[in-house]
């Protein structure tokens, strides 16, 4: 009868209204997974071959990328990859690099040689440089060197010049409104946040709420950490507060602009939940903390709605060569060493399962 499709007809129909619905999934999550990145660091005997976790990143949908320092078989495995890049420069490296000469061949050696197969998003000079160490007099010095070696090399434009901080740097933080940097931070980075806006590059922030949380559980409950508060927690003026990850955010926007930088955007360049090491560590509450995160920064802050936050989970394996002095940071890991994956967590176009080491592909 017309009108009735056999089989094969019935067959051909389905397979493009698939490809479609898959489409049409992976433009609704592309710009939620586009906003976030892993952090990689191989403080471990027992990682696998760089080759091997750029191929873990890409099945996984993960699109970014931080290391703290260039590693030449990370950048190997790295060409034509398509992963964005934050590469970062060790704080014991800072020194050396206020010679101008120095800088030049650091990105000529670490940058340029591997643009455009590598596509750098951000130089990272130091991290957690605090005002009171002898490294925080090098850091801006080195990166105004870096700027200028990237301009030298035309990718100035391309490629943006920061430094990563923590939140030790806020002297008043809560309210979120009444966000300061301290008296004795002010000095160091007021000169890098001018640098920022006037070469149009965002301030880099690792944001931990876990050891907020641990640090202060009498004031801090568990679910406000972990983004499962059913209600606004915190009333800050007309800015209602549900997790504590925005709060902290919108205090670092708060001193920012009390530092005269209003429009100064904010990349998280680290965020975790251990699953083992200390109080609260876990499995499940790690996971909770990794999947809520995802699916929070694609919308912004109550200070900062509607645009997503630009975000770098720490990090992609248990490493257990971290010191005894930070051992809990052996277990932040999204994936064990062996590539199997602790959590149920989307990267936008793919998912992998707890302890099953498999992934779904929705295209």
């Amino acid at each position: 009868m017309v009108g009735l499709l056999d089989s094969k007809d019935s067959k051909a129909l389905m397979a493009p209204i698939f490809l479609l619905l898959g489409f049409l999934i992976w433009s609704l999550e592309l710009t939620g997974a586009q906003s976030v990145g892993v952090c990689y660091g191989k403080n471990g005997n027992n990682l696998p071959a760089d080759g091997e976790v750029i191929e873990l990143y890409r099945s996984n949908g993960i699109g970014r990328m931080r290391i703290y320092e260039p590693d030449r078989s990370i950048l190997d495995a790295l060409r034509g990859s398509n992963i964005e890049l934050i590469i970062g420069i060790s704080n014991n490296n800072l020194e050396a690099l206020t010679d101008a000469a120095a800088a030049t061949n650091w990105v000529e050696k670490n940058v340029r040689n591997y643009w455009p197969e590598i596509k750098f998003r951000y130089i990272a000079v130091g991290n957690e440089v605090h005002p009171n160490e002898n490294e925080a007099q090098f850091v801006l010095p080195a990166m105004q060197n870096i700027l200028n070696a990237t301009a030298s090399a035309n990718l100035h434009d391309r490629i943006k010049v920061s430094t990563a901080i923590d939140t030790t740097l806020l002297g008043n933080s809560y309210p979120p409104s009444v966000g300061s940097f301290s008296d004795s931070a002010s000095s160091y980075i007021n000169p890098i946040i001018k640098f920022l806006v006037k070469n149009g590059a965002p301030l880099l922030a690792n944001l931990y709420p876990y050891f907020s949380y641990i640090n202060n559980p009498q004031a801090i409950s568990l679910p406000y950490a972990l983004f499962t508060s059913q209600s606004v927690v915190m009333m800050d003026g007309n800015h209602g507060y549900r997790n504590l990850f925005d709060a902290m955010l919108d205090s670092l926007y708060s001193a920012l602009e009390r530092a005269g930088a209003p429009d100064l955007q904010i990349v998280v360049s680290e965020s975790g939940w251990p699953s083992e090491g200390g109080a609260t560590a876990s499995i499940q509450n790690a996971g909770t903390y990794y999947k809520n995160l995802i699916n929070h920064v694609k919308g912004g802050t109550p200070k900062r709605p509607g645009q997503a936050i630009e975000t770098y989970l720490f990090a992609m394996f248990d490493e257990n060569q971290k010191s005894a002095a930070t051992a809990i940071e052996r277990h932040f890991g999204l994936f064990l060493p062996d590539k199997q994956p602790k959590y149920q967590i989307s990267f936008g176009n793919s998912i992998f399962c707890v302890g099953r080491g498999i992934f779904v592909s929705i295209l």
